[in-house]
């Protein structure tokens, strides 16, 4: 791994694992891709910007010239596919851009890797090809079980079903062309620099100003919480020790209701803040809302796979985590407010302005 694109890098979780990568692969250069749009944000690494081992290219990855040109220049032998459009709510108001980043991206990249190595099924390739998704193209679960690498795809949003579609493209190129694939299908990440349309981040954000807490339906949906920084470090496991051709699951082993996960945040925000100017504590600007379309009830990941090859397991749990999540936030409101600008409001509006 001496040459690594990162696509979709300056994104939440592409973020945390760029700046990973730099402290623990001294002797690599990173190559980070983004098209820069909302959740895409330079200053999330800014603290890193003049390492002269890594590179920031604004581009989209359905531009097959520009990957082309990378590829050559850069003389990539390594890619981690962040790259996606990832909010569930969106893909239901405006699929558009999910079937063509998601879909289309992923075949050109693929396509332009399989070019540039020159895969053949007869002659593997030395270099490797990550591809990031998620536990969302399982579809849901009932009251007991875990998703595993086998079981059957069922997605229910136009966000999953493009997802479960990037991955069976990743996947055929490997049987196809013999590229160097692996594919990573991860729980719901938490952690410094989300961008706050996710749950987390939305409530820490509303909570600290006061704001109504936003809850779908009854709050009893269940997710499996995974600490950013212990993702990228599961990432980073499979790049070096990864079976290509193989499937890894990579879960927090920290189910919650989303009631749970709001309230504790609000018990937290409390304590280090104090209550509401009315003296009221924070779990008195919950509401509940119409429930999304389509959401699914529970997810849960066996990760016991990647345990068993590479000795993975998460380190940080999720009353660990949480905290140090909400003291970021706290920390960086700056940054907060930055990222929620005016198109951003409009859109919480149409999200949950009526609801």
């Amino acid at each position: 791994m001496k040459h690594i694109l990162v696509t979709g890098g300056c994104g939440f979780i592409g973020s945390n694992f760029v700046r990973m990568a730099l402290g623990q692969l001294p002797s690599s250069r990173i190559v980070n891709l983004d098209k820069l749009t909302y959740a895409g944000n330079p200053e999330n690494l800014r603290d890193i910007e003049d390492d002269p081992r890594y590179r920031l290219v604004k581009g989209d990855i359905c531009d097959r010239s520009l990957m082309e040109s990378l590829f050559d220049e850069e003389k990539i032998d390594t890619v981690v596919h962040f790259a996606a459009e990832s909010h569930v709510d969106r893909s239901i108001t405006g699929p558009d851009e999910f079937i063509r980043t998601n879909i289309f991206g992923t075949f050109t990249l693929l396509d332009v890797a399989r070019s540039a190595w020159g895969c053949m099924p007869s002659s593997p390739c030395p270099q490797r090809f990550l591809h990031v998704s998620t536990d969302e193209v399982y579809g849901s679960l009932g009251e007991s079980g875990a998703f595993s690498e086998t079981t059957p795809y069922d997605p229910r949003s136009p966000y999953s079903a493009s997802k479960a579609s990037s991955d069976h493209l990743a996947s055929a190129y490997f049987h196809t062309y013999g590229l160097p694939v692996i594919i990573t299908n991860c729980s719901n990440n938490y952690g410094p620099y989300q961008f706050p349309e996710k749950l987390i981040p939305l409530i820490i954000n509303n909570a600290l100003k006061g704001m109504e807490l936003p809850v779908y339906g009854d709050g009893g949906n269940v997710r499996d919480w995974l600490f950013v920084e212990d993702h990228c470090r599961a990432i980073l496991a499979v790049l070096a020790r990864g079976r290509v051709g193989e499937t890894y699951n990579i879960g927090g082993s920290s189910e919650k209701r989303n009631i749970e996960v709001v309230e504790t945040i609000c018990d937290i925000l409390d304590e280090a803040v104090g209550r509401l100017p009315s003296g009221m504590p924070r779990r008195s600007l919950i509401r509940f809302v119409k429930d999304r379309a389509g959401h699914d009830r529970r997810y849960a990941i066996d990760a016991s796979k990647i345990k068993a090859e590479m000795g993975w397991a998460p380190v940080v749990t999720f009353e660990q985590g949480i905290r140090c999540t909400v003291d970021w936030y706290i920390m960086n409101r700056t940054w907060s407010d930055a990222v929620m600008d005016g198109s951003y409001r409009k859109y919480y509006e149409e999200m949950y302005g009526g609801r």
